[in-house]
């Protein structure tokens, strides 16, 4: 750290979603490190949608005891979420705060996001089963958060941040992203601003290592200029290559009919990346 560094910015407050899957204690194990690192308060949050259970022809006619056994087994499962939540967070933490609700788990998210500076959110692997009722899209959710979303991998419980990459090209998303990471960044050891493909030195990498430098961010500015490799194997083995378990990086995308269409290296990243990801959109 450089001799102007202010004090480190924090994450006052991270917020992580909960669902029944295999991965859910990892994923609260991790958050909470990070909030016993920032001082934060944690949150987890969970949320299920209640399907009417129609019967006999399919018209309006609902049994009100099929109806009130459907709420008691998604009361259940948000119960047993909160279990696993604060099982996962007990150790050492104080500011622990459970909140859910019989919903659509997209729609709380993106309300609930508001009491948040970071949401941490896993990625299923593809041999996953499928989470029903409580399941979360990542690329769905970092377009419409409005928070930085710290993508995990499975089978990841910590996240040391000692090494980052940034994976910089000159555009609104990445500055967000940069801005959004500083807590994180000025923690590093080293941080490496990775601007990839034949335009890589007019994307002004040099002046995101400056910037960080003033931050007190121990950074560097490398150009990979002449790879014939896709850029994001370019990005994940440069990553994986330098012992980084962080991947900070722009979310790419718009929506259509409420369809998510991602730019090539978001949607790459979201399916493959082995370490975490911190993206802003």
């Amino acid at each position: 750290m450089t001799a102007t560094a202010k004090s480190h910015p924090d994450y006052a407050s991270i917020m992580v979603p909960l669902n029944l899957g295999s991965g859910a204690a990892d994923r609260v194990k991790l958050a909470a490190s990070l909030a016993d690192r920032f001082g934060s308060r944690l949150i987890g949050i969970a949320a299920e949608d209640f399907i009417l259970p129609y019967i006999g022809d399919g018209l309006a006619s609902v049994d009100s005891v099929l109806i009130e056994e459907s709420k008691r087994a998604v009361s259940e499962d948000l119960a047993r979420a909160e279990a696993i939540f604060r099982k996962a967070a007990a150790d050492g933490l104080k500011d622990i705060v459970w909140r859910s609700a019989i919903e659509t788990p997209r729609s709380f998210v993106l309300d609930q996001a508001r009491a948040a500076d970071l949401v941490v959110l896993a990625r299923q692997a593809h041999h996953d089963p499928a989470q029903g009722g409580m399941s979360l899209s990542p690329g769905d959710l970092v377009m419409s958060l409005g928070r930085p979303l710290l993508v995990v991998p499975p089978g990841v419980s910590y996240l040391s941040g000692k090494h980052i990459v940034v994976a910089w090209k000159d555009t609104r998303e990445a500055q967000r992203a940069v801005r959004d990471a500083l807590p994180l960044l000025t923690r590093a050891e080293s941080v490496t601003v990775l601007s990839i493909g034949p335009d890589a030195e007019d994307q002004g990498a040099e002046d995101v290592r400056d910037y960080l430098t003033l931050h007190g961010v121990a950074a560097k500015a490398v150009l990979r200029t002449d790879t014939a490799r896709h850029a994001v194997n370019e990005l994940i083995d440069f990553a994986t290559e330098n012992g980084a378990d962080l991947i900070v990086s722009g979310a790419y995308g718009h929506t259509r009919m409420r369809e998510w269409m991602f730019g090539g290296m978001t949607r790459d990243l979201l399916q493959a990346s082995p370490v975490c990801c911190l993206m802003s959109h």
